[in-house]
């Protein structure tokens, strides 16, 4: 089973991303997602953003994650 959390890019440097999940800090690549801005949300799995979803559906994803007992660290 595969599994893509949501993170916030807090900063773009061509096509990589660094993006922020529960206090860590990661450098991730862009490549299959346009039009990414800073302060968006993606969909991020082994160093890939896989799309970019909404700050709503990223908390609500969050809060499940951490209702079954799951925290996220990048």
């Amino acid at each position: 089973m595969c599994l893509a959390l949501p993170a916030r890019v807090i900063a773009i440097d061509g096509e990589l991303a660094t993006v922020e999940l529960g206090g860590v800090r990661k450098e991730i690549s862009l490549a299959l997602v346009e039009g990414v801005q800073v302060e968006d949300y993606v969909l991020v799995h082994v160093g890939y953003a896989l799309a970019r979803v909404s700050p709503e559906e990223a908390e609500r994803t969050l809060a499940l994650l951490a209702e079954a007992g799951l925290e996220p660290s990048g």
